[in-house]
C-alpha cells in the first residue's frame, strides 16, 4: 500500500486538477444547466384544469388544440400512438398556441402574422377553424415538436422551451426513442428504491469537501428532489424524478443509444456493477451518463487501481459510492493519504476503510482529524486505533458531538473514561450507535425487566455487545427461555448481573444442550445455573463432559464452581492427584 500511496500521489490526476467530467457527445456553448430555474412544488401552468381554462378562453375546444399538437408531432415523424400520448401530456404547449390564436383573433392581426410566419394569406387564416389555426401556429414555431415532447416528460414549459433549441437537431423520432431508452435503463429495475434513497441521503450527509461541477450539479438535482413531496424516496420513481433529471441534465437527450449509452452500460457491467443495479449508480451520480468512457471514466478507474484498490473492490465501491468518479473525491483521497502519513497511521488502514465504507472518501481531513483527536482524548493509542478503524471504519463518518453523546451516556452510567475506551476497542460499533434509539432502549429494557441499575456498569463492562443485540429477536427470547424452564425474573436478573455474556449465547445451539446435560445427566438442580451462570461459557464436549465424568468416576460431589472454575492444572492436582491433566481431558474452547 505504501507503493500504492506513492503512485497515487505522483499521479497527474492529483498533481494538477483533473479535467471535469466531460459532457458527451455535445458541449453546450453556454451553461444551460445553470439557467434552468428550480422546479416549483406546484405547477399551475401545465395542469389540465389551467390548460382547459386557457383554451376555453380562446373560444375553442381543448381537444381540438390537443389534436392539432398531435398532428404537428406526426408531421415531425412521431407515430400516431406516440403523438397522441405526447400531446395529452403537453397541455401547456397547446394552451400557449391557443392563446396566440385568441390574441390574433381579438386583434384581427392574422394578415400581418401570416406575412411574418410565411403561412397562408391572412384572410384565409382568419377563416380557418380553431384547430387548424392552432396547427399552423404550432408549425410557425419551428421547434420540431421537441418542446411538447420535453413538456410531456413533466418538465415545465418554460424550461422545455430553453432545452429544445439545444437538442432539436437530433430529430423528434430519435429523441422519442432516446427518452424511452433512458427510462428503461434508469427505472425498469424494481426493489432497490429504498437503497437508492438511503444511499443518496448518506452521500449528501457525509460530504464535507469542496464539490466539483459534477458533484454540484448532482447535489442541485438531489435538492430539487428533496423539495418536492416524497423527497429522495421518489428518486427511483421515473414519473417523478425524470423531469427533474432532464431539467438538471438536459444534455442527456443528446446521448446516443448505440454510440454512448449502450457502451456505458456494458462498461459498468465489466467493472462489476450488476445490470439491475446500474440504475442505482446512474441516478446517484447522473454526470456519469454524460461522461466520455475513454477520456473520463477509465482514467478515474485506473487512478483507483494505481492507489492500490483491487479491481474486485472498485465495482463494489462504485455501487456503494458512485462519487468515486468525481475529481473532488479522487483528489481528496490523495489528501487523506498524506494526512494518515503525517499521523503515522498505516495507509493500509485507510485502504481497508474505504473499501468497506467508501463514503469516507467524501470526508475532509479536518473532519477525520476531529474524530482522531477525540479518540486520543479517550486514551486510545495509535496502536489500539488500527483494529478499531479497520473493524468499524464507519466511525470516521460520525460527527464528534454524536460520539461525545455516547461517551457521556456511559459516563452517566458510572463508567470512567478508561472503561469507555476499553468498550470502544472491544466493540467499536457501539460508539457509532444512536443513544436514544439503540443504547437507551436496551438499558431501559433491562431495567424494566428487573435488572438493578447499580449492576448496569458491571454488566456493560463485561459484555458491551449486549447493547447491540435486538430486543425482540435476541434478548427477550433468551430471557424467556430461562423463565420457561422455571426460573423467576429475579433469578434471571441475578444470572445477567453475574455473567452478562450469557445473553449472547444461542438458545438452540448453546443453552438447551448444556442445560439438558446439566439436568438429565449431571442431575444438578436448576438453581445451579443461577449460582454459576458462567457454566454456559464452557464447551460441552471439550470441558463440561470430560470433567463431569472424572468427578463422577471418583464419586465426588462438588458445585459447578469447583468443577469448572479451576484451570486444568489445579483441577488435575485436586481431583486426580497429578500435576498435569491428560491431553484427552484438557479443556478446549468452543460452545
Amino acid at each position: 500500500m505504501a507503493m500504492a500511496t506513492t503512485t497515487l500521489l505522483s499521479s497527474p490526476l492529483l498533481k494538477s486538477p483533473a479535467p471535469p467530467l466531460r459532457t458527451h457527445p455535445f458541449h453546450s456553448p453556454t451553461p444551460l444547466r445553470l439557467r434552468l430555474q428550480p422546479r416549483p412544488r406546484v405547477t399551475t401552468s401545465t395542469t389540465p384544469s389551467a390548460a382547459s381554462t386557457s383554451l376555453s378562453s380562446a373560444r375553442g375546444d381543448p381537444r381540438e388544440a390537443e389534436a392539432a399538437v398531435a398532428e404537428l408531432l406526426r408531421d415531425h415523424g412521431a407515430s400516431p400512438a406516440d403523438a397522441a400520448a405526447i400531446a395529452a401530456r403537453a397541455p401547456g404547449y397547446a394552451a400557449m398556441l391557443a392563446d396566440g390564436v385568441r390574441e390574433l383573433d381579438e386583434l384581427g392581426l392574422w394578415a400581418s402574422w401570416s406575412a411574418g410566419a410565411g403561412a397562408r394569406a391572412g384572410a384565409e387564416m382568419g377563416a380557418l377553424g380553431f384547430g387548424r389555426k392552432v396547427y399552423f401556429m404550432g408549425r410557425s414555431r419551428r421547434d420540431g415538436g421537441v418542446v411538447p415532447l420535453v413538456e410531456s416528460l413533466g418538465v415545465r414549459l418554460s424550461s422545455a422551451k430553453l432545452i429544445a433549441p439545444y437538442v432539436a437537431a437530433e430529430g423528434l423520432p430519435v429523441l422519442i426513442d432516446r427518452v424511452k431508452f433512458l427510462k428503461e435503463v434508469l427505472f425498469s429495475s424494481s426493489g432497490y428504491e429504498t437503497l437508492i434513497r438511503r444511499n443518496a441521503k448518506r452521500m449528501m450527509m457525509h460530504l464535507s469537501i469542496p464539490a466539483d461541477e459534477a458533484l454540484q450539479s448532482t447535489l442541485s438535482f438531489f435538492q430539487k428532489m428533496e423539495a418536492r413531496s416524497g423527497g429522495l424516496s421518489m428518486l427511483a420513481q421515473g414519473d417523478v424524478s425524470f423531469p427533474y433529471l432532464i431539467e438538471s441534465f438536459p444534455m442527456l437527450l443528446l446521448c446516443s443509444e448505440d454510440n454512448h449509452l449502450k457502451p456505458l452500460i456494458d462498461y459498468l457491467e465489466c467493472v462489476g456493477i450488476p445490470k439491475p443495479r446500474i440504475s442505482s449508480v446512474l441516478l446517484s451520480f447522473p454526470p456519469i451518463i454524460l461522461s466520455d468512457i475513454e477520456n473520463d471514466i477509465k482514467p478515474r478507474i485506473y487512478a483507483w487501481k494505481q492507489a492500490g484498490i483491487e479491481q474486485e473492490y472498485i465495482g463494489k465501491m462504485l455501487l456503494k459510492y458512485p462519487w468515486i468518479l468525481s475529481t473532488s473525491v479522487i483528489e481528496n483521497y490523495g489528501q487523506m493519504l498524506l494526512f494518515f502519513k503525517r499521523k503515522q497511521i498505516s495507509s493500509t488502514v485507510l485502504g481497508v476503510a474505504v473499501k468497506s465504507w467508501p463514503h469516507i472518501l467524501g470526508c475532509s481531513t479536518k473532519r477525520i482529524n476531529s474524530i482522531l483527536v477525540l479518540f486520543d482524548d479517550l486514551g486510545i493509542s495509535k496502536k489500539m486505533l488500527v483494529p478499531v478503524l479497520t473493524s468499524s471504519p464507519q466511525l470516521l463518518l460520525r460527527k464528534t458531538n454524536e460520539i461525545l453523546q455516547v461517551v457521556t451516556f456511559f459516563e452517566d452510567m458510572g463508567l470512567d473514561k478508561n472503561a469507555v475506551a476499553k468498550i470502544v476497542c472491544r466493540s467499536p460499533e457501539i460508539i457509532a450507535s444512536d443513544v436514544d434509539n439503540t443504547l437507551k432502549k436496551k438499558i431501559d429494557f433491562l431495567i424494566d425487566f428487573g435488572v438493578s441499575e447499580r449492576n448496569l456498569p458491571r454488566i456493560i463492562r463485561k459484555y458491551p455487545e449486549l447493547l447491540l443485540l435486538d430486543i425482540n429477536r435476541t434478548l427477550l427470547p433468551r430471557m424467556n427461555y430461562f423463565l420457561g424452564m422455571g426460573l423467576s425474573k429475579k433469578d434471571v436478573c441475578s444470572m445477567i448481573s453475574r455473567f452478562s455474556p450469557l445473553l449472547g449465547y444461542s438458545v438452540d445451539l448453546v443453552m438447551k444442550p448444556k442445560l439438558e446435560f446439566l439436568l438429565r445427566t449431571m442431575k444438578k438442580p436448576l438453581k445451579a445455573i443461577v449460582e454459576y451462570p458462567r457454566y454456559f461459557s464452557y464447551s460441552l464436549e471439550g470441558k463440561i463432559k470430560p470433567r463431569f465424568w472424572v468427578i463422577k468416576g471418583r464419586n465426588i460431589e462438588c458445585s459447578l464452581t469447583d468443577m469448572f472454575a479451576k484451570n486444568d492444572e489445579v483441577f488435575a492436582e485436586e481431583y486426580l492427584g497429578i500435576e498435569t491433566l491428560p491431553e484427552t481431558l484438557q479443556s478446549s474452547k468452543g460452545g
